[in-house]
């Protein structure tokens, strides 16, 4: 069976399992990419180079491998701040809310 658009935006939306769940250094729990992109517009500049530095990119990872959305963890990936990646969640989750109407 193939994935509608609508069920594929609904897919990535929706919470991840409870033992998948991405916990930020500062405590916050980050269950959806809505979650994420809340997170990534508040965190404190420290708290983001704790997940994203030359070593790691915890964002993108669990995007990736957790909730399965290639387009915004390539996206964010290539953000160079905070501010980016904030700006790359947001249009991502415009995109995929205009399909779920």
């Amino acid at each position: 069976m193939v994935e509608t658009l609508k069920e594929r935006a609904k897919r990535l939306t929706a919470d991840v399992p409870d033992i998948y769940v991405f916990r930020c250094i500062n405590g916050h729990t980050l269950r959806n990419i809505r979650e994420l992109e809340a997170e990534l517009k508040n965190i404190s500049e420290d708290d983001y180079k704790y997940h994203v530095n030359s070593q790691k990119n915890d964002f993108t990872n669990w995007v990736k491998d957790i909730v399965k959305d290639e387009i915004l963890a390539k996206n964010l990936l290539r953000s160079t701040s905070r501010a980016q990646a904030s700006r790359q969640a947001t249009s991502r989750l415009h995109d995929l809310s205009k399909l779920l109407v």
